[in-house]
């Protein structure tokens, strides 16, 4: 039995990209696919009256310590290179309409994993689309598609459709990942997100026999 997690994301989001990090294994030991869902946080933010925890603590400089120090921590922890972009928080429009685009093709992971470690582990400021065309040319990406995509009305509406759909399902935040009808978000719902998986596992063997 192949059991499916849909990935709500954005790139911007430090918290997704250490999720997405760790996701890979969890599916594997439970023989799931994951589903990849690009949204716009931005998008996500305003239309639930949410903003993210550095922006909402902004004044309280203990709190935004913490946060960094834990993101770091869940990092190191987990063998994971991540650096706090020094270009936080960053706007991944163009970015999100090329994830948009590359739902479904071969090099989707491919492209996710490009964009996510330029973010996150070297630092690059990818909210600016000379710089998204080197890091598509460094990792051989189809260049001239994508970068099409990443002007392309449609794909701009695309996205932002896609976005709403899933604040429809309840999404207030990223990373937000779905099994069945059951929302998890956060990276530390990863451990509760595996249980469940777990389970339906056992309940499948036991239906089986």
């Amino acid at each position: 039995m192949t059991q499916s997690i849909d990935f709500v994301y954005d790139f911007c989001s430090p918290n997704a990209f250490l999720a997405h990090k760790m996701l890979p294994e969890l599916a594997a030991r439970h023989n799931a696919k994951i589903w990849y869902s690009p949204v716009l946080l931005p998008v996500v933010f305003k239309a639930t009256h949410n903003q993210s925890p550095f922006q909402a603590f902004s004044e309280n400089r203990q709190k935004t310590a913490y946060l960094t120090h834990d993101l770091h921590r869940f990092a190191r922890r987990r063998g994971l290179s991540f650096h706090m972009s020094p270009h936080f928080p960053i706007n991944t429009k163009f970015a999100m309409r090329g994830a948009r685009f590359a739902s479904g093709k071969s090099w989707e992971i491919k492209y996710i994993n490009a964009i996510f470690d330029a973010i996150w582990v070297h630092g690059q400021k990818a909210d600016e689309l000379a710089v998204l065309i080197d890091i598509l040319q460094e990792n051989e990406l189809p260049v001239r598609k994508l970068r099409e995509a990443m002007t392309s009305p449609e794909i701009k509406q695309d996205l932002k459709d896609q976005t709403k759909s899933f604040v429809r399902r309840g999404v207030f935040g990223v990373p937000s990942l779905f099994y069945g009808s059951e929302m998890f978000f956060g990276k530390n719902s990863l451990p509760n997100l595996e249980i469940e998986l777990s389970k339906n596992k056992k309940r499948h063997k036991s239906n089986t026999l």
